[in-house]
């Protein structure tokens, strides 16, 4: 008899359907899988067959063709297990066929039978839905993470005999027997953890906060320089704070690179609020923009839509650094392998920290005690094309004691970000319909359109792109901070203030690189 089986497999974040063909005939007995399989795969004829028998089922001898299809895709991952062992059961007639008609299998399965979790279950589902299926059985650990997508019911499996008994079970019903398993999903999607750090606890450094309140406006990245302890970490640490929660697109989207990893549960109880994330300086390469024998996510995909803080950026090694430079302008990694390309969201807000030299203290010539050719050392770890992406480049100076010690309070991120989001929804309405959301996504073909100045700020931002020798790309980013600090003042149109402020930002990076 022959059965056929619905699953799926992930590529990347995206998620291909994938038929499951079991044929079962007389002949020499034998258990042959094809379908382009990794070893995985292969091996979990063993684990199907141990499980059948241990659940009960005695299954008469003969020849079983398992066929996984489409065939050009390289099928890996133990997410295939349930579903070649029911298309088996229903192949030797122990399961209808119709009962498995509309419905998506995955899940692994144990020697005794039993359903175990999987990876990449946000995505099957999505992609069940975009296929017109409303009905998806997962493994019980799984049923929280695949009842975030609306509009499909969820089946959870303890184990193969569960499985069997709750598939026939909806069949004859109609899928009215489904008993909603309490889903507090849409509570922690608006709720919000209390912040560990807040701008609150930040005393004094008023450039500091006004540049980390224009990064988090247009989502643009900034570079932090200044000596040890002068609040840079905890000024990065802080941003995530004002920024506003995300939206129920881009919260799936990023939900979707966890679930891949199998960390779903690291966004459950944080569905809304944006990611931060800060690795150590000793990652690897795989580890920051995504790779390995069976790519996987990186960090920079971790911190989609949110916030990603380099502390001690001279400290990363080059290739690292170097990786980011091509995420940062298309906003999307490409892996390309042997057996396909994958696609990794990167859209992220870099915040970068770093000591102008080895010391710290450089260019305070009284207390840096680092030659010139140490310094030189220490500044070329980070390169130009990389240091030309950085919207604001911020000088931290060590706080004063009469900062630290006023009674004066200080502005709450609560605050700052009453005023961010009041900048973004005047980018929202500016860019409603373009697909652009922020002002750090202006292309620089419309910059005329979205970017209008006053004569007398064009004419300085003319004058200091010859002066300082400033890159197209410079030249432009600058534009889109300055349009930034417009929106924060409520200005339809960039004026001389908002120019100079904004290549204020871009002129520290000139005291320090291009020191004599």
């Amino acid at each position: 008899m022959y059965s056929i089986v619905s699953t799926a497999i992930v590529c990347g974040i995206r998620s291909i359907l994938v038929q499951v063909e079991a044929d079962v005939c007389d002949g020499m007995p034998a258990f042959e899988m094809v379908g382009v399989l990794s070893s995985e795969v292969k091996e979990a004829k063993e684990r199907i067959r141990t499980a059948i028998r241990n659940s009960g089922v005695r299954l008469s001898p003969k020849r079983i063709t398992v066929n996984l299809y489409p065939a050009d895709i390289r099928k890996s991952g133990t997410v295939f297990d349930l579903p070649i062992a029911l298309a088996i059961l229903a192949a030797y007639g122990r399961i209808p066929q119709k009962s498995l008609e509309g419905i998506l299998f995955a899940g692994e399965i144990s020697l005794n039978g039993e359903i175990r979790p999987t990876t990449g279950i946000l995505p099957m589902v999505l992609a069940a839905r975009e296929a017109g299926k409303r009905v998806v059985c997962v493994p019980k650990e799984n049923i929280r993470e695949a009842q975030v997508v609306k509009g499909v019911a969820i089946l959870g499996g303890e184990n193969l005999n569960q499985v069997i008994a709750m598939i026939d079970k909806f069949h004859k019903k109609d899928g009215k027997n489904v008993v909603a398993i309490a889903n507090n999903i849409e509570e922690t999607r608006v709720s919000e953890r209390t912040a560990d750090f807040d701008f609150a606890s930040i005393h004094g450094q008023k450039v500091l906060k006004r540049a980390c309140e224009i990064a988090a406006s247009g989502r643009h990245n900034m570079l932090m320089l200044g000596s040890p302890g002068a609040g840079k970490t905890m000024a990065a640490r802080a941003v995530s704070t004002i920024l506003p929660p995300l939206t129920e697109e881009e919260a799936l989207e990023l939900a979707k690179v966890y679930s891949v990893l199998g960390i779903f549960s690291q966004r459950e109880m944080n569905f809304r609020q944006r990611p931060y994330r800060s690795p150590h300086h000793t990652i690897s390469l795989a580890g920051m923009a995504g790779g390995g024998t069976v790519p996987r996510p990186g960090e920079i995909s971790l911190a989609h839509k949110g916030v990603l803080f380099l502390d001690e950026l001279t400290e990363f090694k080059k290739p690292v650094l170097e990786s980011l430079r091509q995420p940062l302008e298309e906003r999307e990694i490409r892996l390309v392998r042997g057996n396909g390309t994958y696609f990794y969201p990167a859209d992220i807000m870099l915040i970068a920290a770093m000591n102008p030299c080895n010391c710290g203290y450089f260019p305070d010539k009284n207390r840096c005690t680092c030659s010139k050719a140490m310094i030189e050392r220490h500044l070329n770890k980070i390169s130009r094309p990389l240091l030309d992406r950085m919207d604001l480049c911020v000088e931290v100076s060590r706080p004063a004691l009469c900062d630290l010690t006023a009674n004066q309070p200080e502005e709450s991120s609560a605050q700052i970000r009453s005023r961010v989001k009041q900048a973004q929804r005047i980018q929202e309405e500016r860019f409603r319909g373009s697909g652009l959301l922020y002002n750090s996504q202006i292309p620089s073909s419309a910059m005329k359109q979205w970017c209008a100045m006053e004569p007398a700020g064009e004419k300085l931002l003319n004058e200091t792109f010859e002066r300082l020798e400033m890159t197209a790309r410079g030249y432009y980013r600058a534009l889109r901070v300055a349009r930034t600090i417009a929106d924060m003042d409520g200005a339809s149109e960039i004026g001389r203030v908002h120019i100079s402020e904004s290549l204020l930002y871009r002129s520290i990076d000139r005291k320090v690189w291009d020191w004599e």
